[in-house]
């Protein structure tokens, strides 16, 4: 008995190396979640809307820079920004203690933004580009395995290492996963681009707009959950959010893993409802539950959200533009990403700052509801992609 066609393999040596360099470079970055807020306010004496802008001003950079990186992938390749990206994320955050003050820790952290813009830009396009076209969501729910396994694992490694406010040794710790990263971005290689003119015109690609006004709304919570979910811990006397943040890095790991596939089999549109509604949801029960059990089950109903936000939008605003402009849209796309952990960051500060962590959070699950309505009035495919075949044994 003879099936119907195997489906294209995914989980390839050069894709793996992708994840793995992406791995590296987000536990980089997840050491630094619980870490950066302590010592911008314990250390250089910043209030909540500083520690906002503090945490945020790495994603400023980054969102200016994202549509020139995706203009550059697609005319000279993935690689390059891969391991220059890497380098350049690793470069400032060894420096970050260098001078104590707010505003040498703000310009490192732009700096920081450069290299982030880079790099993701670089790693995500090339994650597309090794996927077969009817498992691009499966190939983005893989990759953001290395981004999750960085954000649950990073932070608890963060403060291990941090210890007694050793912050010197965690930067260092830091930079070194970002070396890891730009080492494993060597033994990546070029994939065959589509054939055609890359993109002309406006840098920022309009095709990827909606999806990404969408994702900005969508992800005002992650601000103000890497924000200030660690000095929210604080006021309900724990120790510390290491725990917390492995809670919901482990869940987005588990939805991802076992729901990889859900993005292309039920369409992007209604993945993203699913992730927009665990958003705000998530965001609701944390308002409105001051305690320990309330943040933790807020934190999963969150996860759940997060773990399909990222891969659906991203399928969706692919399908909105032609192959020769794939990097273009991702660097327009997850531009919104920093805009949102940047702006945003800045907006639930003063948020926090007039009305505490709980008004933050109840802000940021309204505005989860308000990209629901922007994603079915406005973000709509242009072209549909292949429905992934089931495989049918011989």
């Amino acid at each position: 008995m003879t099936g119907m066609p195997e489906r294209e393999p995914l989980l390839t040596s050069r894709f793996l190396l992708v994840v793995g360099s992406g791995l590296a470079y987000f536990l980089a970055l997840g050491m630094l979640l619980p870490v950066v807020p302590l010592y911008a306010k314990r250390t250089l004496g910043a209030g909540d809307a500083v520690v906002g802008v503090v945490v945020g001003s790495l994603f400023v950079s980054a969102v200016v820079l994202r549509p020139y990186i995706g203009r550059v992938g697609d005319r000279h390749g993935r690689r390059l920004l891969i391991i220059g990206g890497a380098l350049t994320v690793a470069g400032s955050i060894a420096v970050y203690g260098v001078v104590e003050s707010v505003p040498y820790l703000i310009a490192a952290r732009l700096v920081t933004g450069l290299g982030e813009a880079a790099f993701f830009v670089g790693a995500a396009t090339m994650i597309t580009d090794l996927a077969p076209l009817s498992r691009r969501g499966e190939a983005l729910s893989y990759w953001s395995v290395a981004i999750y396994g960085g954000l649950a694992f990073g932070p608890p490694l963060g403060e291990a290492v941090l210890g007694d406010d050793r912050y010197v040794a965690t930067w260092l710790v830091a930079a070194a996963f970002g070396l890891l990263a730009a080492g494993l971005g060597l033994g990546t290689r070029e994939v065959a681009r589509p054939d055609g003119p890359p993109a002309s015109g406006p840098v920022v690609n309009r095709s990827a707009l909606p999806p990404g006004v969408v994702l900005f709304l969508g992800l005002l919570g992650l601000a103000g959950f890497t924000a200030f979910v660690r000095l929210y811990a604080e006021d309900l006397d724990l120790s510390g959010a290491g725990g917390v943040f492995l809670f919901y890095g482990v869940i987005v790991l588990i939805v991802r893993i076992a729901g990889a596939r859900l993005p292309d089999v039920m369409g992007s549109r209604r993945a993203g409802t699913i992730a927009l509604t665990g958003a705000a949801g998530g965001m609701a029960i944390m308002a409105a539950w001051p305690s320990v059990i309330g943040l933790f089950v807020g934190t999963a109903v969150f996860a759940i959200g997060m773990s399909l936000l990222y891969p659906a939008l991203l399928v969706l605003a692919l399908s909105r533009a032609p192959d020769t402009e794939r990097a273009s849209v991702v660097g327009t796309f997850s531009s919104f990403f920093d805009l949102s952990q940047g702006l945003g960051a800045l907006l639930l500060g003063g948020v926090a700052e007039l009305g505490g962590y709980r008004s933050a959070f109840a802000t940021a699950g309204a505005g989860a509801l308000v990209g629901l309505a922007v994603l079915w009035t406005m973000a709509r495919p242009r072209r549909e992609l292949p429905v992934e075949p089931e495989v049918v044994p011989a």
